[in-house]
């Protein structure tokens, strides 16, 4: 199957991530929020963030014009009718997306695969929600999508081969390098990242060390770009919350355990540099 059409619903910066990717790589994009006021504003972002490509010489005018002209905004989800393949990426809560799929199902032509940007989340669950739970996959991207090379592609158990080689064909068209992964929770990479972000939480509770010197250490120790405590914050305290609690319910490892210090920081509001406070201060 070839993808030629692409639907991303979701007005974050997942969805005008995968938007950018897509449209760069020539395929026509309809991007899809609740209402048209925040279509229109991914759009705009869009145009913004090609325009700074521009001026840094990353990309021709030419080029920046071109993909954006592949883009349409709208709030309505009859405009995805035409679409070879949906990305839905909204808010990590089943009770959201089960309901999407089985509209999405309703809309979109028979052929058309429906994909989840899930992160943690049983991909089995939206499949089944459809008629056509052969056609439905995961095709998760990483933050930022312009600039993060992986993408994981989940195959649920009823997912067709040729469904997964057509998703699989897509991220190498944008440029990717997608790796193929079993419908399991947290996939490959939040299932190995989240135990250590959580112990680097738990390290801070127990007073091993300071937030600094722990980050310290593992960008000294390790060569990691990020310490541990920073990343929290960069994903998001809810966001890795909800992350946890969805692997520790798969896994029941005491390794996904969230520590309460992480649930408590949710609680209160300081969830990192989205809100200007987390395991560090943003406002300064």
């Amino acid at each position: 199957m070839t993808i030629q059409r692409v639907g991303i619903l979701g007005s974050g910066i997942m969805g005008s991530g995968i938007a950018e990717v897509a449209a760069k790589a020539g395929v026509d994009v309809v991007l899809r929020s609740r209402s048209q006021s925040s279509a229109d504003a991914m759009r705009d972002g869009l145009e913004k963030s090609l325009g700074k490509q521009v001026e840094r010489g990353k990309l021709d005018q030419s080029d920046a014009e071109a993909t954006l002209a592949r883009v349409t905004a709208t709030d309505h989800l009859g405009d995805l009718v035409d679409c070879d393949l949906v990305i839905e990426s909204v808010v990590e809560d089943l009770e959201v997306k089960l309901p999407l799929f089985s509209e999405l199902d309703s809309i979109c032509k028979p052929e058309a695969i429906l994909a989840t940007n899930t992160s943690t989340l049983p991909v089995i669950e939206m499949a089944v929600a459809t008629n056509r739970p052969e056609q439905v996959c995961g095709v998760h991207f990483f933050n930022p999508a312009p600039m993060m090379s992986l993408v994981e592609v989940i195959a649920p158990l009823t997912a067709s081969e040729e469904t997964i080689t057509a998703a699989v064909s897509f991220a190498e068209a944008c440029g990717k390098s997608p790796v193929r992964v079993k419908d399991r929770a947290g996939f490959i990479v939040n299932a190995l990242l989240f135990p250590y972000l959580n112990n680097a939480a738990r390290m801070l509770e127990n007073g091993t060390a300071s937030a600094e010197d722990i980050d310290t250490a593992m960008k000294g120790g390790c060569n990691f770009p990020m310490g541990p405590l920073a990343l929290l914050d960069l994903v998001g305290l809810d966001t890795s919350l909800s992350i946890l609690d969805a692997l520790y319910e798969e896994f029941r490892d005491p390794n996904y355990a969230a520590v309460p210090s992480l649930r408590r920081m949710v609680s209160a509001g300081h969830l990192g540099r989205k809100s200007g406070t987390g395991f560090y201060d943003y406002n300064k």
